[in-house]
């Protein structure tokens, strides 16, 4: 297992990795985050962290894009379930707890469905920032809600009002500046 540390819009991304495949991707401070300790080397040149970058560059600039690699996501068989149903909640749509909770056959485990959600471990790519509350609320997200609605907004669901966020959080160590925000549409 190895890992890398990128820079983003909505500040560091840590990104984790074994054998080719993407094991996880966690803003800085998001919940359930494993320590990067117990992750292997930083290795923030590998052809799979490039990658990434190259994809998340993409798509904080507004573009629609696809993972290209394989996932490795380890959890229960139900977390897996949910996971896999993520999948399917295309870029610019929303979906429910409980719809997801329909979708994978258990309409009755919608807190289930929540928690799995929420121990999502690659974020944006498994776009669990596309889950909102039955009545459109933006629920809770493991990287935050200001992030969850940054990523909405630069999907299209919401406002393009909605992004911003204080350049202070946006730069990781070494960095001389921010990275510039992609402009609204």
């Amino acid at each position: 297992m190895n890992h890398a540390l990128l820079p983003s819009p909505l500040g560091p991304i840590a990104l984790t990795f074994d054998g080719g495949a993407l094991t996880g991707l966690y803003f800085d401070g998001q919940k359930h985050q494993p320590a990067l300790t117990t992750s292997g080397p930083r290795q923030d040149d590998d052809p799979i962290a490039k990658r990434i970058a190259a994809l998340l560059d993409r798509y904080f600039k507004g573009e629609a894009v696809e993972l290209d690699m394989p996932l490795a996501m380890h959890g229960t068989p139900f977390q897996r379930k949910v996971w896999a149903a993520l999948l399917t909640i295309g870029r610019g749509r929303t979906s429910t707890y409980g719809e997801l909770a329909r979708q994978i056959g258990s309409p009755a485990a919608v807190r289930a469905v929540g928690s799995a959600v929420g121990r999502n471990p690659v974020s944006i790519f498994v776009p669990c920032h596309r889950v909102i509350g039955r009545d459109g609320s933006l629920t809770g997200y493991a990287g935050g809600l200001e992030r969850k609605e940054h990523l909405l907004a630069l999907e299209g669901v919401l406002p393009a009002a909605s992004l911003t966020l204080p350049a202070a959080s946006l730069t990781l160590p070494g960095m001389r500046s921010p990275p510039v925000m992609p402009e609204t549409r």
